[in-house]
C-alpha cells in the first residue's frame, strides 16, 4: 500500500476511534443499519446487470401490449377511458403494479431463504446488529430497488408518451409506498412459514388477482358491487389511483389522502408484525 494510502487510511481510523487502543466505541445505529444494507448491495452486484435489463424490457412489453396493443381498440372503441387515452390510463396502474410484484420478489423466496436456507440473518444476529437493524437495511434495499425500477419505468413510458403532466414524478415516491405496503407484512408472513410452498398460493390467489382488479386495466366502478369493497381494501388500488392523479396532473385532495394513508398504514401495521415474527424467529 502507498504511503498516502496508508495514511488515509490512518487518519480515517483516528477519526472513527476503531483502531485506537482500549475499548472500541459501540457502532450507532445508523452504521448498523449501513452494515445490514452493505451486505445486500454487496450481494446484488452479482445480478445487477440482469435486473437492470429485465427493468428496461418489462415497461417496453406492458407498453407495447397493453397500452400501445390493446390501447389502440380501447380509444377506437370507446374515445379512451375517463376522457383520456388508454395509454395514459393504464400505465400510471401498471407502475403501482410493477412495485407490487417486485416488493413480492424481494420479500418472498429471498427473506426465507435468510431465515432458513443460508440462514444469514442468523449470522448477522450474531454480532451486535439487533433485529430492528437486519429488518430494516433489508427493507431499505428493497425501497432502494423499488426507486430505481419506478424511474426507469417512467423514464421508458415518457418516451412513448404516456403521461400528460411533469407531476408523474411523483409517480416515483407513490411507488416506493405502494410496494413497501406489500413488502413489509411479507416480511412478517415470509418469517411464519416453514417452507415456501406457501408463495405459490401467494402469487396465485393473491397477487394476480390483485393485478386484475384494483383498477390497473379499467375502472373499479366497472366491477361487480360485492367485489368493490375488496378493491378498496388493498394497497394496490390506492397506488393505482396515486399514481394516476400525479400521472395526469390532477390535484388528489383529501381522497388522495386517505389514499395516502391506507399505504402506511399498511407500511406501519407490517412493520410491528415483521418486528414481532422475525424477533420470535430468530431470537426467542
Amino acid at each position: 500500500m502507498s504511503a498516502p494510502a496508508t495514511d488515509r487510511l490512518a487518519a480515517t481510523a483516528a477519526a472513527s476511534g476503531r483502531l485506537d487502543t482500549g475499548p472500541r466505541p459501540g457502532l450507532s445505529q445508523a452504521e448498523r443499519l449501513g452494515a445490514v444494507m452493505g451486505h445486500h448491495l454487496l450481494v446484488y452486484r452479482r445480478t445487477w446487470k440482469g435486473s437492470i435489463i429485465n427493468r428496461f424490457l418489462s415497461p417496453l412489453f406492458f407498453l407495447l401490449s397493453m397500452g400501445l396493443g390493446l390501447g389502440t381498440l380501447v380509444d377506437d372503441g370507446a374515445g379512451g377511458v375517463d376522457g383520456v387515452p388508454y395509454l395514459q390510463f393504464v400505465v400510471p396502474g401498471i407502475i403501482a403494479v410493477q412495485a407490487m410484484w417486485l416488493s413480492f420478489g424481494e420479500s418472498t423466496y429471498a427473506v426465507f431463504g435468510y431465515i432458513r436456507w443460508n440462514q444469514m440473518y442468523a449470522a448477522m444476529l450474531s454480532t451486535p446488529l439487533r433485529v430492528i437493524e437486519v429488518l430494516g437495511g433489508h427493507l431499505a434495499v428493497v425501497g432502494v430497488h423499488l426507486v430505481v425500477a419506478t424511474t426507469i419505468f417512467v423514464g421508458v413510458a415518457s418516451l412513448f408518451g404516456a403521461f400528460a403532466s411533469w407531476w408523474v414524478l411523483l409517480t416515483i415516491p407513490v411507488g416506493l409506498l405502494t410496494g413497501l405496503a406489500f413488502a413489509v407484512p411479507t416480511f412478517a408472513l415470509s418469517a411464519t412459514l416453514d417452507n415456501d410452498n406457501g408463495f405459490s398460493l401467494l402469487y396465485r390467489f393473491v397477487v394476480t388477482p390483485l393485478m386484475l382488479f384494483s383498477g390497473t386495466f379499467f375502472p373499479v366502478e366497472q366491477l361487480p358491487s360485492v367485489l368493490r369493497p375488496i378493491a378498496w381494501g388493498t394497497p394496490l388500488w390506492h397506488g393505482v389511483e396515486l399514481s394516476r392523479d400525479a400521472a395526469t396532473g390532477t390535484p388528489p385532495g383529501w381522497l388522495g389522502v386517505a389514499h395516502l394513508g391506507v399505504l402506511l398504514l399498511y407500511i406501519g401495521g407490517g412493520w410491528v408484525l415483521a418486528h414481532r415474527q422475525f424477533s420470535r424467529r430468530l431470537v426467542s
